[in-house]
């Protein structure tokens, strides 16, 4: 194996003189440690925010120390990470910044380029208030001059915003999050007051005028919040696995490691800590980020040769120091550590996807040159056994995408015959059942009966698309002054019902207020499961509120759901009147779907990949009513969309609901979702 690497090859252990181009420096002359001053705020909320401060991200700090932006924290904070710091038995507790890279004196958080290869070369706006980092970790804040248009979005207070948002969620997500220890309800719940915070920034940004130059980056905005509030989990550093995050899981912003605590810097690909064996302090890694800025080699699914940080961007040798130093100090302590691929996403130019992939240890490491012709250090480091896969899914898929790899198990390379755009595989590696029972597959809904709409409107006057901002377009209005989605088709909030452009607008097919009616934008396959039949999943990654699928088949009525759902026992029924339940972390938010009239659909006979998707109880996907508009006769549909990032090859489920009160003789089903949640049946 070692020998198919090239020039990444392992050479003979003891074969290069590594101390010939080391240039090793005391720790203490690693990072530098700004003096407080003396006008430093003694809180953490010196933006005025809400005081949702827990355990802090960023002590305890030795007396006369600051913390970083944006770091912030107040003395009982810092009292509560002195108790829960978590570090190896017999060792001592170390501040979880104190290996941290710092930020060059006069560069500020505005524009960066990372070290892990997901650059930003353009300033990023931080909207109306803008801040940068001065000495000693203080913000100092100042109003952009102008004013805003009406409406524009200029005039409005991101900090006031997201304090709202804080505000507005279930006190029992923050008990969670106070817990010294992270789980999976922690990072589910911080997971998605982040997307629910980037989404509204990303609504805010999206009325502003065009600002030539900018990047405006909602991402980084959301993340420094919620850093700045608290509002994380797993805020310790410690060596190993970090409670809550599965290997596997996915995150599409590198702020979503940070407030997970699977890896602290925002930029840095290397995550270290400082431990004390005997009277001598050593760095000793905790996680890296693989993602292209550098020569690594990640071709084997259980070997990655990882390059060391530094070099000035390969114009210089790197040197052993901070987290190259850690690395080496790794390899003879040998911890594990965890490991972090970071792969291109497909669907968003110059974006990628972060892949916990588990636990490695570091095997060896050598001084090797690079393409700059410049010496750089290379890391050998191996996956433990025993783990789920992650990496070498993505691999599996690509694989089968380019036919160089057959899928095993695969009845229909399309069930569709052709109806979508995207070919649905039809795949069982489970036993000898050839497929499920005969239907008609169908990609639209059924309206046997057309009802007459609730809204009479003649459509939009949008000729080129539906722009943010427009309020002369009257299906922004009807959503509230905003496009429901964005840009990618992320839907943006969690209101009720959603109003898409229609057969009467003027809109162009591709208008972004029509998400839902470009058919499927996932490769999606339906395979058998190992207890529930017949289910439905991705071969690719999907993000949190992406568009799915709608639920197709034919509308029927009351009477007629009535007999299929009785005696006749039809599985395929989607009863829009059922009891959902709801996601608990934002109460007032996510209210059930005000459907604007009862809405039952039948998908035995006629139906498209919605059918296959299983009941959980703790879902990852959602359905929300759209309405469309159409002067002729009402066109409601039912969308689905993903709750949280779901990793590929996840099946895809949602809450079937129930029906209260039961009626005589209704038989309960039994429930096999498995979560941990699991109420034991459904109806």
């Amino acid at each position: 194996m070692e020998q198919s690497m090239g020039q990444d090859s392992v050479p003979a252990h003891g074969s290069f003189d590594k101390s010939r181009v080391l240039n090793v420096k005391p720790l203490r002359s690693l990072v530098p440690l700004f003096p407080s001053t003396s006008n430093a705020a003694p809180s953490s909320n010196v933006q005025g925010g809400a005081p949702f401060v827990s355990v802090s991200p960023s002590g305890p700090f030795p007396p006369g120390i600051s913390p970083f932006y944006p770091f912030f924290f107040s003395p009982e904070s810092q009292r509560l990470s002195e108790q829960n710091l978590q570090t190896p038995a017999g060792v001592a507790a170390v501040p979880i910044n104190s290996f941290r890279t710092p930020t060059p004196r006069g560069r500020s958080n505005r524009g960066f380029t990372e070290e892990d290869g997901y650059s930003n070369s353009q300033q990023v706006n931080f909207d109306a208030t803008e801040t940068d980092t001065e000495e000693g970790g203080r913000l100092r804040s100042r109003k952009k001059k102008g004013k805003g248009r009406l409406g524009s979005g200029s005039d409005v207070d991101v900090d006031a915003v997201a304090n709202d948002i804080l505000k507005s969620i279930n006190p029992v997500v923050f008990d969670v999050l106070n817990q010294p220890d992270g789980s999976k309800d922690a990072v589910s719940y911080t997971l998605l007051i982040y997307e629910v915070l980037r989404r509204k920034i990303t609504q805010i940004e999206d009325l502003k005028e065009g600002n030539p130059g900018v990047a405006r980056r909602p991402d980084l905005r959301a993340g420094t919040i919620m850093l700045s509030k608290g509002v994380r989990t797993n805020s310790k550093k410690r060596i190993g696995a970090a409670p809550g995050v599965e290997v596997g899981d996915i995150f599409f912003f590198r702020m979503e490691l940070c407030i997970v605590g699977l890896h602290s810097p925002s930029m840095a690909g290397i995550d270290y800590l400082g431990i004390k064996f005997s009277q001598e302090e050593e760095p000793l890694a905790v996680s890296i980020v693989s993602s292209g800025g550098y020569e690594d080699n990640a071709e084997d699914g259980d070997v990655l040769i990882y390059s060391g940080q530094g070099g000035a961007k390969g114009a210089s040798d790197q040197k052993l120091e901070r987290g190259n130093l850690a690395l080496e100090k790794s390899l003879h302590r040998g911890n594990e550590v965890r490991v972090i691929r970071g792969l291109r996403d497909i669907a968003t130019p110059g974006g990628k996807i972060y892949v916990y992939d588990g636990l490695y240890k570091i095997q060896d490491s050598w001084v090797d040159k690079a393409k700059t012709g410049f010496n750089v250090f290379k890391y050998k480091l191996v996956r433990l056994p025993g783990q789920p896969e992650a990496y070498t899914t993505w691999k599996s898929i690509l694989q089968w995408s380019e036919k160089s790899t057959s899928r095993v198990g695969t009845i229909l390379p399309d069930l569709t015959s052709g109806a979508e755009k995207l070919p649905v595989c039809l795949v069982n590696d489970v036993d000898n059942e050839k497929g499920p029972a005969y239907f008609t597959y169908s990609p639209t809904l059924k309206n046997l009966k057309p009802t007459n709409p609730l809204d009479p409107s003649a459509g939009c006057n949008c000729v080129g698309g539906c722009l943010p901002g427009n309020y002369n377009c009257s299906c922004i209005q009807k959503n509230g002054g905003h496009l429901p989605y964005a840009p990618n088709g992320v839907l943006l909030d969690l209101k009720s019902v959603i109003y898409e452009c229609g057969p009467s607008c003027q809109c162009p097919p591709n208008c972004r207020n029509r998400i839902t009616q470009g058919g499927l934008k996932f490769r999606l396959e339906v395979f058998k499961t190992k207890n529930k039949g017949w289910g439905l999943r991705s071969w690719d990654p999907i993000r949190a509120g992406a568009f799915i699928c709608e639920y197709a088949g034919e509308v029927i009525d009351n009477a007629r759901m009535e007999e299929l759902g009785g005696e006749n026992e039809d599985d395929y029924i989607f009863d829009s009147t059922r009891i959902y339940q709801q996601l608990e972390i934002f109460p007032s938010e996510t209210e059930a779907p005000k459907i604007p009239y009862p809405l039952y659909i039948t998908a035995r006979n006629d139906g498209n990949v919605a059918r296959f998707m299983n009941h959980s109880c703790s879902p990852n996907v959602f359905w929300r009513p759209v309405v469309r508009e159409n002067k002729g006769a009402s066109d409601l549909h039912i969308a689905f969309h993903a709750v949280r990032h779901i990793p590929p090859m996840t099946e895809l489920t949602y809450d079937y609901g129930i029906v209260l009160p039961l009626k005589a003789g209704q038989r309960k089903k039994k429930c096999l979702c498995g979560s941990a949640k699991c109420r034991d049946y459904f109806c």
